[in-house]
């Protein structure tokens, strides 16, 4: 092979290694589902979907919530709609509020927290409740699959009847 060939090949050769990142830099940066949720979320949007396509916003077009993912496994969720109805009694409102107002206040209100994973096969967040404001979802375990576009998480939960619940959050900072 003539020494110009040869020179070529090596300045190409060169500027190939020299223009690709190290492949342990490329597998830093490709982090795990868990790794990528990590984190406080806030409500952007909660959408319930029927089965026949009706849709219900509980929490209101302006929701406020928050979904907080901790790395040990644990996590709290609370939200709610903003203008909800106040109650009458002012002074101690947990005792002196009527069952009807309890009632109205937790329609539009929902929290629970308890321990959460990932699926990194099929892409879902499993959630199980250790307490929750609805007694009947205590110990219950919800799995919605994941969609992550930058800094927002979309979250969607099929109910049992086979209608759907899409929660979009947006990554706190």
């Amino acid at each position: 092979m003539n020494r110009g060939i040869k020179l070529f090949m090596t300045i190409v050769a060169l500027l190939c290694v020299g223009h690709s990142p190290p492949v342990g830099d490329v597998l830093a940066q490709q982090k795990t589902l868990k790794e990528q949720v990590v984190g406080a979320w806030t409500l952007v949007s909660n959408d319930t979907i029927a089965p026949d396509g009706t849709k219900q916003q509980i929490f209101g077009t302006k929701p406020k919530g928050v979904l907080i993912l901790d790395a040990s496994g644990r996590y709290a969720y609370v939200a709610g709609r903003p203008d909800r109805p106040k109650f009458k009694a002012t002074d101690s409102a947990r005792s002196q509020a009527s069952a009807e107002e309890f009632a109205a206040a937790a329609r539009e209100f929902a929290a629970n927290f308890g321990t959460w994973s990932v699926n990194e096969a099929d892409k879902t967040l499993i959630r199980k409740y250790e307490i929750a404001l609805i007694p009947n979802n205590d110990r219950n375990e919800t799995k919605a699959s994941v969609s992550l576009a930058g800094d927002e998480l979309k979250l969607t939960v099929i109910s049992a009847s086979g209608g759907r619940n899409d929660a979009v959050y947006r990554r706190t900072r």
